[in-house]
């Protein structure tokens, strides 16, 4: 996989971690589209299922840009409330962050036991102690779910190929860095916070 990934954004001086996705010219440019519809089946969906506004997420738990967009997905989700799902989708960059897939793995294997959220909240939330596995696994069971199962489905891999899934659909879709996002299946290329998330949102709504 790492062949084919892309490097995460690089910090320059007078840039924070949410600079843009791309410097593309206005005009004739067209943004990519999601290449993977999102279904309920499928996807990991935060939000009524139905909502008015799509906004899916293409991201690493061990990229420091992913998280910093993570409160801001947070600050859209509470402005749009019951008009947005939120779809987060893996796209660990296995070649620069070395703990990408196992903390993926760790999201996917507290999914099975119906806490994908919580643990992606954590996860984000706890960047730093992505090393040591046994914070993830403490976590777990204060959420309730069997220990036993979470670490065996982690250390078998059991949701590999459905991360590559992810990964490879991100390909596809145009995917050149992370996070990228998808409003309403296009590409944002503008920054990742808040208010510039917002008004792609809402510019789709005319």
């Amino acid at each position: 996989m790492s062949g084919t990934t892309t490097v995460a954004r690089k910090r320059t001086k007078g840039k924070t971690l949410l600079e843009p996705t791309s410097k593309e010219p206005a005009g004739k440019y067209e943004a990519p589209r999601l290449a993977v519809p999102v279904t309920p089946e499928r996807d990991h969906i935060e939000g009524a299922l139905k909502a008015a506004l799509t906004l899916v997420e293409y991201g690493d738990y061990q990229c420091p840009y992913c998280g910093a967009a993570y409160p801001e997905v947070k600050k859209v989700q509470k402005e749009l409330g019951s008009e947005l799902r939120f779809v987060f989708r893996n796209f660990p960059l296995t070649n620069i962050h070395e703990h990408a897939m196992n903390a993926a793995e760790t999201a996917e294997a507290a999914s099975a036991q119906g806490k994908f959220w919580p643990m992606h909240d954590f996860l984000y939330e706890h960047q730093a102690t992505l090393g040591d596995p046994s914070v993830a696994l403490a976590y777990a069971k204060k959420l309730g779910l069997d220990g036993q199962k979470f670490e065996r489905e982690i250390a078998q891999h059991l949701y590999q190929k459905r991360i590559k899934d992810d990964f490879m659909g991100g390909v596809r879709s145009g995917v050149n860095g992370t996070p990228t996002f998808y409003v309403n299946g296009v590409r944002h290329d503008g920054d990742a916070i808040a208010k510039a998330l917002i008004e792609s949102l809402n510019q789709t709504k005319k």
